[in-house]
């Protein structure tokens, strides 16, 4: 069944045609699941909260850097999953933070296995400070028009589905986290900017090496119109239910080390650091990207847990 699911997610991605910008990026997309499938709230079984901090492309001005936190639970014994989270994204003069409610639904399709749908509800918040560009004030006909008002907290709402499944090793997700393409400025504007649809595939499975390693390889796919197909693969190493390492590869795009602490069976530390393999990744003023991630899960009976969750 596990295959089957995986196939036809495949094939629903692939089938997806793709123009326009896309959303945040991360490494450590296996630690922060919420952001992007509303589907996986709840899926711990217990109330977990996460924060992320990326910084991308260090020494490059005005680079992109994103915050993230999440918070989600189960609900009663119903299957009802509920979360909240908060992303920020700023590249440059422009900053946008996306408020989110999550709600999820989960069948047990055996007795290890379940499958959640998710929907998503999305607040947008964009701040554009053309101020702080260089302008040309030379120009005969003076500085771009355009340019010369800041855009402060424009809200756009959105709109959101995910479909998230898994057992105790292996988990398999397809979802759109803004379904709603929104247009930022007027069409007979020089400037326009829009947010258009991010279909994401993910995809991992848990190997028992020995009683004390584990390996989880992890696949996820981001199709978008307009911005080229992003495949990300991982390949993390758990020893002794605490250490973790590993390496990905971003296609054509990066290679990345990830490292990770289990703390305590509640408690993670995630580290990652990306370097560029394109020409922007040889630029003396570009010393790679760093992100770092905190997890907390807040379980009950820590006695009962087998081991901590690798996803």
């Amino acid at each position: 069944m596990q295959i089957n699911i995986l196939a036809t997610l495949v094939l629903l991605t692939l089938a997806v045609s793709g123009y326009a910008q896309q959303d945040a990026q991360y490494t450590q997309y296996m630690y922060n699941t919420l952001s992007i499938n509303p589907g996986y709230a709840g899926s711990r079984g217990h109330l977990s909260i996460g924060a992320l901090y990326r910084a991308q492309w260090v020494g490059l001005d005005g680079a992109p850097k994103t915050q993230t936190f999440n918070l989600h639970t189960p609900v009663g014994y119903r299957g009802v999953g509920l979360g909240i989270s908060a992303v920020n994204d700023q590249i440059g003069p422009t900053s946008e933070t996306y408020l989110d409610l999550d709600f999820s639904y989960t069948i047990q399709t055996s007795q290890v296995a379940r499958l959640s749908f998710g929907l998503k509800a999305s607040g947008h918040l964009l701040d554009i400070r053309f101020s702080e560009l260089n302008q040309d004030w030379t120009n005969p006909g003076g500085p771009d028009p355009t340019l010369q008002q800041d855009i402060d907290n424009k809200f756009s709402p959105n709109i959101g589905a995910g479909v998230y499944y898994h057992s105790q090793k292996f988990y398999a997700g397809l979802s759109a986290p803004r379904i709603l393409e929104t247009s930022h400025f007027e069409e007979s504007s020089l400037s326009t900017a829009s947010e258009e649809m991010n279909f994401y595939l993910i995809t991992g499975y848990v190997f028992d090496l020995d009683p004390l390693w584990k390996f989880k390889p992890a696949i996820l796919t981001k199709v978008s119109r307009g911005a080229p197909l992003q495949i990300d693969f991982s390949a993390n190493f758990m020893y002794n239910e605490r250490f973790i390492l590993g390496a990905a590869y971003r296609w054509d795009a990066a290679v990345s080390g990830l490292a990770g602490f289990q703390v305590s069976p509640e408690f993670l530390i995630g580290l990652a650091y990306d370097r560029e393999i394109t020409e922007l990744g040889q630029a003396v003023f570009n010393d790679g990207s760093f992100e770092v991630i905190l997890r907390y899960d807040f379980i009950k009976v820590v006695d009962l847990l087998k081991s901590p969750r690798f996803f």
